[in-house]
């Protein structure tokens, strides 16, 4: 396989961290696009992991990203939309509007950014590229407490679906990945409750919390050539849960 050029948003830590170890030891060229995270790029690997500083919710800063990673490895082939946050909690009648407006700025405005430029990139430079978006089953199945979060969730899967719909006349195929919960940073606080863990692991039929090395494989496969068919696709990997 020759090497492509893969970049990951959020690639720093959690999913997005396995994600980008796990192209740079396909052989893949990667760039770790992330806020912060230069760090987790030299310990990736030096020979296949870069760092490109970028925040998804600001246009300019992405324009510059793109236009940077373009200039240093040549056309992006594939382009994994991790980064997210949940930014806080509660019902929505009480939800902090800082918390709603900061999620959207992130999980979906940032999605959207990043799809438009690395799209139109590979638009213009006749790349038949894969672009895989992290979202979640909680576009699915609410949680009380989550709504913002899933909310921006579902958004995600409509602009995965869209996005797969104009890109697929250019060979450009976009698919989403949708997990359950899964053991990262971001839910250490939850994971750490014995309780709270426990109560959520009733609710899956396998009878676990995924971990990220459950998640990835289905992002590198959406991404590769064994996929060549498959666009507009949300694949759950939730050990069950939306079946109950």
């Amino acid at each position: 396989m020759n090497k492509r050029t893969v970049v990951v948003t959020g690639g720093a830590s959690g999913i997005g961290r396995a994600t980008a170890e796990a192209f740079v030891a396909a052989g893949d060229r990667v760039f770790v696009a992330d806020i912060a995270g230069r760090g987790a790029a030299d310990e990736i690997g030096a020979d296949g992991a870069e760092y490109v500083e970028v925040d998804i919710s600001d246009p300019a800063s992405v324009d510059a990203a793109v236009d940077a990673v373009i200039g240093r490895a040549g056309p992006i082939n594939v382009l994994v939309n991790n980064a997210g946050i949940v930014g806080g909690g509660g019902p929505l009648t009480v939800l902090d509007v800082n918390v709603f407006d900061r999620c959207v700025q992130v999980n979906f405005r940032g999605t959207f950014l990043m799809t438009r430029a690395v799209g139109a990139h590979m638009v213009a430079a006749g790349t038949r590229g894969a672009i895989v978006n992290i979202s979640s089953i909680g576009a699915r199945q609410p949680t009380p407490g989550l709504g913002h979060y899933e909310a921006t969730k579902a958004a995600v899967d409509a602009l995965t679906r869209s996005a797969a719909l104009e890109l697929a006349p250019h060979g450009i195929r976009v698919n989403g990945v949708a997990p359950g919960p899964v053991l990262t940073p971001m839910t250490a606080g939850f994971a750490s409750d014995t309780a709270a863990r426990q109560a959520w692991e009733a609710r899956i039929p396998l009878g676990s919390i995924a971990s990220v090395a459950d998640v990835v494989p289905s992002v590198v496969f959406l991404a590769s050539a064994d996929a060549r068919h498959i666009t507009g696709a949300i694949l759950q990997v939730d050990g069950g849960q939306l079946l109950v």
